[in-house]
């Protein structure tokens, strides 16, 4: 929580760090980011090179700068490089897997998964150098040690990820976005209070020399079934 923000007087400042395009330097950014961020896939085969703490850090400030309920920053990254944790992690996860793949999914949710090759074995979650467990925090301590509610905390973690996503993508490493149900182990493994519920699992690395994705997994939806403009 920002110290003494609870109670403070609206205090403007001017807009700091804009800076306007031209029309043409607009869509030439629009266009480089487009192809720069369509190369960004979803991996399960990763290697074990190690990734430098500082890359990591730096991604999760990125993260960090992410629009959120009230600015009170709703959220929590538990990065994980530890091989006991991490085998502790996948033996959790691969418990609440098997459930799921064997009944709590259902056969139309299998039907879904079936394109996109996965099973309850995760070895990626040893694998990968980093994993990286995003809580969102219902509550915040202010500077006075009291408690207070947050706001908008799953639209803010998801936005706060997304950004987490892109800075890992430009840093030049991969990730999976691993969502076991649930997933209150990770509360308890990453030593975190209950206010704070774990939303995602990311795996973080290089990818395998031999890394594939589904092939599935490239098509993605046109701009027409995405989108409604009103003009």
């Amino acid at each position: 929580m920002i110290d003494h923000q609870f109670d403070e007087d609206f205090q403007p400042v001017l807009l700091p760090d804009y800076k306007e395009k031209s029309l043409e330097d607009m869509r030439a950014a629009a266009d480089a980011f487009y192809d720069r961020v369509k190369q960004r896939h979803t991996v399960r085969e990763f290697s074990d090179r190690p990734v430098p703490r500082d890359i990591i850090e730096k991604c999760l400030l990125a993260a960090g700068t992410a629009p959120n309920g009230a600015n009170h920053q709703p959220w929590h990254f538990s990065a994980i490089s530890n091989p006991e944790m991490k085998s502790k992690i996948r033996v959790a996860a691969e418990e609440e897997e098997l459930s799921f793949y064997e009944g709590r999914a259902g056969e139309e949710w299998l039907r879904a998964l079936k394109p996109i090759g996965t099973d309850p074995e995760k070895p990626f979650l040893e694998t990968a150098p980093w994993l990286i467990s995003i809580f969102g925090q219902r509550r915040s301590i202010g500077a006075d040690g009291q408690k207070y509610k947050n706001y908008y905390v799953p639209e803010s973690v998801s936005i706060a990820t997304g950004f987490l996503l892109l800075a890992l993508h430009e840093a030049g490493l991969v990730s999976l976005t691993h969502t076991p149900n649930p997933m209150s182990f990770l509360t308890k493994l990453c030593d975190r209070p209950s206010t704070d519920k774990p939303y995602i699992l990311l795996v973080v690395g290089y990818p395998a020399a031999d890394a594939r994705i589904p092939k599935h997994a490239m098509q993605k939806k046109p701009l027409q079934e995405i989108s409604t403009f009103f003009e």
